[in-house]
C-alpha cells in the first residue's frame, strides 16, 4: 500500500482520511463490554435529568461542565441513554480534531506531514483513552484544533473578519467546556511572536482572544466557589513530571529534526524537468506556489506569507505551554490531571507528523516510489506496536470501576424490601444510572434526592437517623468500592454505617465486580432489637 498521488493533490482528502481512520478506531470496542465508570456515570445521571434540575445542580456543583451536560441532555432526550450515545460525541470530536491537525500540517509543510499528523493523533495512547470517554475532554481538543487551524489560516494571509470571529467562538466554546482550555491562548501568542506576525494580525488576535476570555471569565470565577470538587487531586510531585518531560522531549525532537520538512522533496518527485501537453515546463511550479495541485498530482503549501509559521512554531507551543501552564497553576492549587490539557497532544501529533515528513523526504532522495510507502508502513508498525495498549484501553479493566456491572449484580442479589446503603455516598451513582436494577429496594440513608437537592449524590440523613433506619432492616445490600480502590472511610455517616453493619449484621455474601463491591448483610437479631 502506498500514498496515492491523487490523495496528495486534494487537501480535502488529506483531512478526510485521518477523520475516517479516527472514527474507525473510536467505534472499535466502543461499549467496552457494556461498562461505564464513575466519571461517565456522572455524565449519564445528570444528562437524564430535566433542564431545570440540571441548572439547579450547576448552582452547587460541576458548573465547569455546564455546557457539556446540557448538550448530553439533548442527546439523551433525542436518542435515549446508551454507551453509544454517551461516547460517540467524543469519537466524532477527536475525528474532527484529526482532520484539523491534518489540514494544519498540510498547509504548513505538505500533504505527508498533514496525513502523518492526522493519523498519529488517534493512535496516541492518551487520545485512545479519551476517544471513548463520555466526558468533555475530546470536545475541548476538537475546538482547540479548530481554533489553531483558524489561526494558521490567518497567519498565512487569510485573516478575514469572519476568520477571527470564528476563532473567538471556537476558544469561547472550549472555555465553556473546560475553562482550563484558555491555556491555548498563550500557546497561540508564542506562535504569533515566533512567526513574526504583522502588527495587524497580532492586534486582531488580541481582540478575539480578549473577547473569548471575557466570555469564559464568569464561568471561571463562579467555578472557584466549587473548587472543593478537585480536592482529590494530589499535590504536584517530581514523579508526576515524568510524563510531561517525556512528551516535551519527543516534541522537541520532532521540532528539531523536522524543522526542514516542507521543502517538498517527496511531493515534487518527478516534477522537475517535466512538461505538460502544451510543453510549458513551469506550469507545475506556478501551481505549487499557489497551493494548488500541479499536473504531477503533487501539492505544495502556498509560497511564504508574511508571518507564516513553521510546524515547530505551531506544534511546540501547543504541546509545551498547556503542560507548563498547568504545572504552574498546580503550584498554587493542585490541578495537574492530564485530561484537563488533552488538547496539548495536538501539538505532539503535529511534531510527529513533521518527523514523518522528514523521513519521507530522506527516502525520496534515494527512491521516489519508495517514499510513498513510508507513511503507510510507519502507521502500520505503530498500530501493531500499540495493539496491546489499544486492547487494554478498550476493556473494562482500563477504568477504576464499572457502575453497570455493580448494578447488574445488585439486580441478581436483591430481595423485595431490602435496604440499600452506599459507602461513600458517591457510589449512589450505581442506582442513579440504573434505577431499575434497584426496583423493590429502599435507599435507607437518603433524605433528599439528587434532583431535589441539586446535587450529584443527594443528601443523606443524620447519623442517628441512618442508624435507626438500618436497625429496622432485616437485610441490607451494601454497594461500595473494592479493596485497592476504596479510600479510608470519612465522615460520621459512613463510620456509623460501617459500625452498625459490623455490630448488628452478619455478612452473607460479598462479591467484587470490576472495582466495586456488592455485599449482602442480614440482621443478627429481630428487627428493632437494637
Amino acid at each position: 500500500m502506498t500514498c496515492d498521488p491523487r490523495v496528495l493533490r486534494r487537501p480535502l482528502l488529506v483531512g478526510l482520511i485521518p477523520a475516517v481512520w479516527t472514527v474507525v478506531l473510536g467505534l472499535w470496542g466502543l461499549s467496552r463490554q457494556n461498562s461505564v465508570w464513575r466519571d461517565e456515570a456522572a455524565t449519564w445521571q445528570v444528562a437524564r435529568r430535566s433542564t431545570g434540575d440540571i441548572v439547579r445542580m450547576l448552582e452547587h456543583v460541576d458548573v465547569v461542565h455546564s455546557l457539556y451536560y446540557l448538550c448530553m441532555h439533548g442527546l439523551f432526550a433525542g436518542f435515549g441513554p446508551s454507551t453509544t450515545v454517551l461516547r460517540l460525541p467524543s469519537v466524532l470530536a477527536v475525528a474532527a480534531a484529526a482532520a484539523c491537525v491534518a489540514l494544519i500540517g498540510h498547509r504548513l509543510a505538505g500533504a505527508y506531514v498533514g496525513l502523518g499528523a492526522g493519523l498519529v493523533l488517534g493512535l496516541l495512547p492518551a487520545v485512545q483513552f479519551y476517544l471513548q470517554e463520555g466526558r468533555p475532554y475530546a470536545l475541548v481538543a476538537a475546538g482547540s484544533a479548530a481554533s489553531t487551524l483558524l489561526l494558521v489560516n490567518a497567519l498565512r494571509g487569510r485573516g478575514r473578519k469572519r476568520t477571527w470571529a470564528a476563532y473567538a467562538c471556537a476558544v469561547l466554546v472550549c472555555g465553556w467546556l473546560n475553562w482550563l482550555a484558555l491555556l491555548i491562548l498563550p500557546a497561540h501568542l508564542i506562535t504569533l511572536l515566533w512567526s513574526r506576525a504583522p502588527r495587524g494580525v497580532r492586534v486582531r488576535w488580541a481582540v478575539a482572544a480578549g473577547a473569548a476570555t471575557a466570555g469564559v471569565l464568569p464561568l471561571a470565577l463562579f467555578s472557584l466557589d466549587q473548587s472543593g470538587q478537585v480536592s482529590w487531586v494530589p499535590p504536584l510531585t517530581w514523579h508526576m513530571m515524568i510524563g510531561p518531560a517525556i512528551l516535551l522531549a519527543i516534541g522537541g525532537l520532532g521540532g528539531l529534526l523536522g524543522r526542514r520538512t516542507g521543502t517538498g522533496t517527496a511531493e515534487r518527485a518527478g516534477a522537475a524537468g517535466r512538461t505538460d501537453r502544451t510543453g510549458r515546463a513551469d506550469r507545475t511550479d506556478r501551481a505549487d506556489r499557489a497551493g494548488r495541485p500541479g499536473p504531477t498530482g503533487t501539492v505544495e503549501p502556498p509560497g511564504p506569507v508574511t508571518g507564516s509559521p513553521s510546524v515547530a512554531a505551531v506544534g511546540l507551543p501547543l504541546l509545551a505551554v498547556p503542560q507548563l501552564g498547568l504545572i504552574g497553576l498546580s503550584l498554587v492549587k493542585p490541578l495537574f490531571v492530564d485530561r484537563y490539557i488533552l488538547f496539548s497532544l495536538l501539538g505532539l501529533a503535529l511534531l510527529i507528523g513533521a518527523l514523518i515528513g522528514r523521513a519521507v523526504d530522506e527516502v525520496a532522495r534515494r527512491s521516489r516510489p519508495a517514499a510513498r510507502c513510508v507513511l503507510p508502513v510507519l502507521v502500520a508498525v505503530a498500530l501493531v506496536a500499540l495493539l496491546p495498549q489499544s486492547l487494554a484501553k478498550r476493556s473494562p479493566a482500563s477504568r477504576v470501576d464499572d457502575v453497570l456491572a455493580a448494578a447488574e449484580r445488585t439486580r441478581q442479589l436483591k430481595h423485595d424490601g431490602d435496604g440499600v446503603l452506599f459507602i461513600p455516598a458517591a457510589r449512589r451513582d450505581t442506582w442513579l444510572v440504573t434505577p431499575d436494577a434497584f426496583t423493590g429496594t429502599r435507599d435507607i440513608a437518603l433524605a433528599e434526592t439528587p434532583e431535589k437537592s441539586g446535587t450529584l449524590k443527594g443528601v443523606e440523613a443524620s447519623p442517628a437517623r441512618v442508624r435507626a433506619a438500618m436497625l429496622a432492616q432485616r437485610r441490607i445490600l451494601l454497594v461500595t468500592d473494592a479493596t485497592g480502590v476504596a479510600r479510608p472511610t470519612r465522615g460520621r455517616r459512613d463510620r456509623t454505617k460501617a459500625e452498625v453493619l459490623a455490630t448488628h449484621f452478619t455478612l452473607v455474601s460479598d462479591e467484587r465486580i470490576r472495582g466495586r463491591r456488592v455485599a449482602v448483610y442480614e440482621r443478627l437479631a429481630p428487627a428493632g432489637g437494637g
